[in-house]
């Protein structure tokens, strides 16, 4: 399999983010979003995914964090996109399961080039350090809207909120990196010939 890995640089009135993505890394992460909890997310995505991520947002958190987190989501979406290509002799599907804990998160994913995204964790609190629980939901399902694939992502149990958003990421990760491997062939993973 050739090189897997994409750039993307995004700017908008409220964001502006330089983020680069290999898929067959070590699971090295430098990100600076401005979010500490956001931060922490995604070095866990990357190195639980083996994925190496460089990504540094400046974003109107004098604002609010939703548009730094949307906006991140968005771009390591697409970012994943760019690196599949066409998705050629990729497993596709991939499934895991993560605790922490006494939370437990299970996240299924399909790489199909249709995005969909059902997510839930269950938070109970408004907060988790800097960002709010509901722009967690909202990264994973701008995630998986972004990288044109199906994610289902839910909480078996657990009662401590930042242990079920730390799990549901490792989970993701863990299920990224099983859909993402070299399948042993060169073929588009579909009956239809193409995703």
């Amino acid at each position: 399999m050739s090189e897997r890995t994409a750039e993307i640089a995004r700017e908008t009135k409220e964001t502006r983010i330089r983020l680069r993505l290999a898929l067959d890394g070590e699971g090295r992460a430098e990100v600076a979003t401005g979010l500490g909890f956001l931060d922490h997310m995604l070095s866990a995505l990357a190195r639980h995914g083996r994925f190496d991520l460089e990504l540094a947002c400046e974003g109107d958190l004098h604002v609010d964090d939703h548009h730094t987190v949307e906006d991140c989501a968005i771009a390591l979406g697409r970012a994943l996109d760019r690196a599949l290509r066409e998705r050629r002799g990729i497993a596709r599907f991939g499934a895991a399961y993560a605790p922490l804990d006494e939370a437990l998160v299970r996240a299924v994913v399909d790489l199909s080039g249709r995005p969909f995204a059902h997510v839930e964790l269950g938070f109970a609190r408004e907060r988790i350090g800097e960002v709010a629980t509901e722009n967690l939901t909202h990264f994973f399902a701008s995630l998986a809207t972004n990288a044109r694939m199906a994610l289902h992502l839910d909480l078996i149990r657990g009662a401590n909120d930042h242990h079920r958003a730390e799990a549901a990421f490792k989970a993701l990760a863990l299920a990224l990196r099983e859909a993402v491997a070299p399948a042993g062939h060169g073929e588009i993973p579909s009956t239809k010939g193409s995703l």
